[in-house]
């Protein structure tokens, strides 16, 4: 009914809790809180990493993440993918064994909400990517997909608090997916399209999250030559598109954004004066409407 093949899903269990308890007046409320869960992901037999996660998806995340670090490459098989969820643990399983253990001693932090990690070796990966250069986008189409993605219930419309990652095409969103990290959230998504074998070259992705070095690399690790945000830059995220390639949109919010790079890709058929152009209102959370009805 919503247009997407996979969407959010507000109201399924243990995403969400209602949690009790006094305003600013003093008083009773009762709000919709995001769950937080670790999840254990083992790689054959080593384990890799415990990030905190919203909880869905388990398998996608798994594979997705080590896709995203280089554990995983395109062609690799993998023959079991085991989710016990009373220990919060992923296995996936390959057909052989990997160079994990290299990869581990290249560890880096990054700015990522929920623990956001990259391993050293990824980069020789990235700059071997060459992106797809017919992939266009008009802004027309581009306002037409913020206003799907922005409107379609999810839990950040119901309790805030999230991040939101979209794999589109020009002509429509595909799949949604949410979690407390917007580097968890872009993992499902790179699981998704690995498990089912979705290319990226024609396809446009679309977050709620800053453009940081990590969210550039990812989208080009899926080799998406689009990468759209309603939120701002940073430095190193626009100097690694340019070097990529990749089209960066950022402030994205009805007719109105700015791009850094690739703007070769975006086709201006509209204006802010065009019929449909208008800045629509990105609905409020649950929690933010309440706090802006309470002020």
């Amino acid at each position: 009914m919503s247009g997407f093949d996979i969407a959010p899903e507000p109201d399924a269990e243990g995403l969400t809790a209602n949690l009790q308890g006094l305003d600013a007046q003093g008083q009773p409320i009762s709000l919709p809180v995001v769950q937080e869960r670790p999840l254990t992901i083992y790689l054959n037999r080593q384990e890799i990493i415990t990030a905190m996660t919203l909880g869905d998806r388990p398998k996608e995340m798994a594979v997705g993440f080590l896709f995203n670090q280089n554990m995983l490459k395109r062609g690799d098989v993998i023959i079991g993918i085991d989710y016990d969820d009373d220990i919060d643990v992923v296995v996936v399983r390959t057909a052989h064994e990997t160079d994990y253990e290299a990869k581990l001693q290249k560890k880096i932090r990054t700015s990522g909400c929920a623990q956001g990690t990259v391993f050293g070796d990824i980069m020789e990966r990235f700059e071997a990517i060459s992106l797809a250069s017919d992939t266009q986008l008009s802004t027309s189409q581009l306002v037409a997909l913020s206003k799907q993605i922005n409107t379609v219930p999810s839990l950040y419309l119901k309790a805030g608090a999230i991040h939101g990652c979209v794999l589109c095409t020009p002509k429509r969103p595909l799949v949604y997916i949410e979690d407390i990290g917007r580097h968890n959230a872009v993992d499902k998504i790179a699981g998704h399209m690995f498990l089912n074998n979705v290319s990226g070259h024609d396809k446009i992705f679309y977050t709620t999250g800053r453009l940081t070095s990590e969210m550039v690399i990812k989208t080009v690790l899926m080799e998406v030559p689009i990468l759209v945000s309603r939120s701002g830059f940073t430095q190193k995220g626009v100097e690694l598109a340019q070097q990529a390639g990749l089209t960066l949109i950022g402030r994205a919010r009805g007719s109105r954004f700015i791009a850094l790079s690739g703007t070769e890709r975006i086709i201006f058929d509209q204006t802010e004066n065009s019929e449909d152009a208008g800045d629509f209102s990105e609905k409020a959370s649950a929690q933010r409407a309440f706090y802006d009805q309470n002020r």
